[in-house]
């Protein structure tokens, strides 16, 4: 965002500082000045004054050479976590789908243009990139993404598609609006998203939506499973009756504890998963 666009309370120090410690990934663990400055778009000087203060405070530790963030940035993201009724909710739900398909599924919300992860039942890895509580990936790209998107109103999902970055991940990639807008709605329709091979090549997903008590979908949950081993027509035969069985059940568990994405947790006696 141009600076001309900022509110009068935008404090651009701040911003510059989260930049810096985004720049650290699960790919680059380690970096130098010069990369962090590259990578948040700073001066040296500027990256090297941010880094030394994220040092005093504990955040960040350096070798003199390499610059590595320490697990206190747990801390920035643990209130949030600690507030979000959610996942409490559904892990249970997940164990028991991971356990009857022997595939792995996670729980993932929408934030800004990115579906972020928030719960995972892994079974076997079969992504190029981890995945862990916290990866991000573009909505419009994951079948988890699209049946939150299709959710959206009709404008919403128009200036989304506006300003999505299309370039193709896969030879399989919906890479245009149009193509994209038809999917979304067809998703909408049928109450799932199965996506082919259009993020890594290789990975097949479904997805389908949870909603809270006022039917609003606040979330979806997807198993992932190697192309190489389900086909299509496997995963909607025999993975997707269980993930809606599954999403059904997280649905019921919201309408009975009123809690939305954040709120109180389960209350004794209302049926959570861990008692069922």
């Amino acid at each position: 965002m141009p600076d001309a666009a900022r509110a009068p309370h935008f404090v651009r120090s701040f911003e510059r500082g989260l930049a810096v410690i985004r720049a650290f990934d699960a790919d680059h663990p380690a970096l130098t000045l010069s990369e962090v400055a590259r990578a948040a778009e700073l001066t040296r000087a500027a990256a090297r004054r941010f880094l030394l203060t994220l040092a005093d405070l504990g955040y960040v530790h350096t070798d003199g050479r390499l610059f590595r963030l320490t697990p206190r940035v747990l801390e920035l993201g643990y209130s949030y976590l600690a507030g979000f009724t959610l996942p409490q909710i559904a892990e249970p739900y997940l164990e028991q789908l991971v356990a009857q398909v022997r595939e792995s599924s996670s729980l993932c919300v929408l934030d800004g243009d990115d579906v972020v992860y928030v719960a995972r039942v892994p079974t076997s890895r079969i992504m190029t990139a981890s995945i862990t509580v916290g990866t991000r990936f573009p909505a419009h790209l994951t079948s988890v993404g699209r049946v939150i998107l299709a959710d959206l109103p009709d404008a919403e999902i128009e200036t989304r598609l506006a300003r999505a970055d299309l370039r193709p991940h896969t030879a399989r990639t919906l890479a245009s609006a149009d193509a994209l807008r038809a999917e979304l709605r067809r998703v909408r329709r049928q109450g799932y998203a199965l996506v082919e091979q259009e993020l890594e090549d290789g990975l097949r997903s479904v997805a389908a939506p949870v909603r809270d008590r006022d039917g609003a979908v606040v979330a979806g949950v997807n198993i992932a499973v190697h192309a190489g081993r389900n086909s299509v027509e496997s995963v909607r035969r025999d993975l997707l009756p269980h993930l809606l069985a599954t999403v059904a059940r997280i649905d019921a568990d919201l309408r009975i504890t009123g809690a939305g994405i954040t709120g109180p947790a389960p209350a004794a006696g209302h049926g959570s998963a861990t008692r069922r």
